[in-house]
């Protein structure tokens, strides 16, 4: 016996409504932090000739980007079931994942290239202006406060998409403080650190895309929940009335949330209307404390222990 996804959850649309709000309102606060950090960087790395705080530019140029995947997601994401997508659109959130992946792996690669080239000619290496260490410092600052907003927002909402967009400002905060120290070095007469720091700013931020671009693949290919959530949610049906034990509990990534199947045994001597009941109270339980977009589940028969070998009755 198979239950049906109910329709309009009421706690569920809230639940979605307040994440889309807090997406929005956290993701329009990043924006305008990068575009003034962009703009700045690459301007003042220009003329200060640093090649590492036009990198920390460039990386904040593709933080503006991942903010606008991150908005659209965040729109396509809370749209409605419909026919083509009966369990609604929460996986646009994890594409939007795989895709900030893809871009830091991108930009990661492209800092790589260019910082390699400066340290195999070191001669071409000009001396930085003093104000590069100004404006990195600012922008560490900057992206730091940044990040630590972003994870309070995305924590208090349980959204991997704004956690992933959170860590991407903190690689920005990561990667201003060793331009910082790249650009302090060649003021202080070490001209090849300024690249060896765009090269490690390279370095980080290709491993971190490469992390979460990975990540997001896995759950797109119906990666299950950690296990702990898993027996969390095996004893949550457990502990429903008249569900004598439960196996099969198979469960797989929606966005946020998990779909699961469950196989749950119930007295053979119930009618199938109580036990379609039992399947309904143990659905409602599920979707109550879990973080779980549906459950499916199906109605085993079970025997009492000690009749399991009793002899059958003689027919007259």
């Amino acid at each position: 016996m198979l239950i049906s996804p109910l329709q309009d959850h009421e706690d569920t649309e809230h639940t979605a409504a307040e994440r889309a709000a807090a997406a929005a309102r956290s993701t329009w606060v990043s924006v305008a932090v990068n575009l003034l950090l962009t703009a700045v960087q690459i301007v003042v790395g220009i003329l200060s000739k640093s090649q590492g705080l036009v990198a920390d530019g460039v990386h904040s140029l593709s933080d503006l980007v991942a903010d606008f995947v991150v908005l659209l997601a965040n729109r396509h994401a809370q749209k409605d079931a419909d026919a083509d997508h009966p369990y609604g659109h929460q996986r646009f959130e994890t594409a939007a994942s795989l895709a900030l992946g893809l871009l830091l792996l991108g930009v990661g690669l492209g800092m790589l290239w260019a910082a390699l080239a400066k340290v195999q000619s070191p001669h071409a290496v000009p001396q930085v202006h003093a104000v590069a260490l100004w404006v990195a410092g600012v922008a560490l600052v900057a992206k730091e406060l940044l990040f630590r907003y972003m994870l309070a927002v995305a924590k208090r909402v349980k959204s991997s998409m704004l956690v992933a967009n959170a860590w991407h400002a903190r690689s920005d905060a990561a990667s201003s403080l060793v331009v910082g120290i790249g650009i302090a070095g060649n003021l202080a007469g070490y001209p090849l650190l300024d690249p060896i720091a765009a090269l490690i700013v390279g370095l980080m931020v290709a491993r971190m895309g490469w992390g979460f671009a990975w990540d997001a693949l896995h759950d797109l290919m119906d990666r299950a929940a950690d296990e702990q959530e898993v027996q969390a949610i095996r004893q949550t049906l457990l502990e429903t009335p008249g569900v004598r034990g439960v196996h099969d509990v198979r469960t797989r990534k929606m966005g946020d949330l998990m779909l699961v199947d469950a196989h749950l045994e119930v007295d053979a001597n119930l009618s199938v209307e109580q036990g379609h009941d039992i399947a309904v109270e143990a659905r409602r339980r599920v979707l109550q404390r879990h973080r779980v977009l549906n459950l499916m589940t199906h109605i085993d028969p079970w025997h009492r222990p000690d009749l399991d070998h009793a002899p059958l009755a003689r027919v007259p």
